[in-house]
């Protein structure tokens, strides 16, 4: 979009809630009519034993996704596509009328629908996994998917000559968890996951010697935390005209006693669970990955 800039970038982060706010300046002398997409963090289950936390049953806008432009409300359409193994498989589904979100039950159920030779070919080709059980009544068989979805919410704007439009994005995020963490394992550095960790959410000693205090303060027979981790497509704000002018986000890790660890040089605390980072003429190289560590409950 070469002749609309984005001045500035105001965005929100926390387990209950996503908000971002643009300004957008058409620097042209005509009005400039183009498509604005926004992607959503992809779904992706790997079968069985995946926990999402997915907070509508919606199973498009499963986000609850609301956009705004200078305050009105935008009819934003959805472009949704399957992929495995980096393969587009979309159109392989809709033909077998099973739904695209890997996470509903209902996906499930039309999985288990389809005839025998229909399964095996898509256990083959890996977008479903078996899921065998017996609950009383003798061994069942069924079909777990197996697929990323991904997700882009688009419309066309148009942006008069010379003027400033806002911009406004919110939905609840899809939060991973994880039951417990790879990080309170006393050998977890020999770990072949952990350089992957501590590349994507920029894990530092600080971070390891709090949850080194908190597993001391903690009963040996329990768990000192469990996972939550939370993706944002930041790259996409390269894609206008020039660096984003003024780029502001601000982090909330939703409980002071919990852990937060997240990539951002100069990232600072601004409250209890609150921590801000601000650019000037930035230019995202990279997306952000939030890593929340909390303590559950004790009984």
């Amino acid at each position: 979009h070469d002749g609309i800039a984005m001045k500035s970038e105001d965005l929100y982060i926390s387990p209950a809630a996503v908000r971002v706010k643009y300004a957008f300046l058409n620097t042209t002398a005509k009005d400039e009519t183009v498509v604005v997409a926004f992607p959503m963090p992809n779904i992706t289950t790997e079968g069985v034993d995946d926990m999402l936390a997915v907070p509508t049953d919606d199973p498009v806008n499963f986000l609850d996704f609301h956009t705004t432009v200078d305050g009105r409300p935008v009819k934003a359409e959805a472009m949704q596509l399957v992929f495995k193994n980096g393969v587009d498989r979309t159109e392989l589904l809709k033909s077998l009328g099973v739904p695209l979100a890997p996470h509903l039950q209902a996906t499930a159920k039309a999985l288990d629908r389809l005839s025998p030779a229909i399964q095996k070919r898509l256990l083959d080709l890996g977008l479903a996994v078996p899921d065998d059980y017996d609950v009383g009544h003798g061994m069942e068989h069924h079909l777990s998917p197996a697929w990323t979805l991904k997700t882009t919410y688009w419309w066309r704007q148009t942006f008069p000559a010379g003027k400033v439009l806002h911009v406004e994005h919110a939905y609840k995020p899809s939060v991973g968890e994880t039951s417990g963490t790879l990080l309170e394992s006393p050998d977890f550095r020999s770990n072949e996951l952990y350089p992957q960790m501590q590349a994507k959410y920029c894990i530092d000693n600080d971070f390891l010697a709090a949850i080194a205090r908190r597993k001391a303060q903690t009963a040996p027979d329990r768990q000192a935390f469990f996972e939550q981790r939370i993706d944002y497509v930041l790259t996409t704000g390269a894609n206008w005209k020039d660096p984003i002018g003024e780029f502001r986000l601000v982090v909330d890790k939703g409980a002071a006693e919990n852990l937060l660890s997240v990539c951002g040089e100069g990232i600072r605390k601004i409250g209890p669970t609150q921590f801000e980072l601000r650019r000037h003429d930035f230019l995202p190289q990279r997306d952000l990955h939030l890593l929340i560590l909390v303590s559950p409950p004790q009984a």
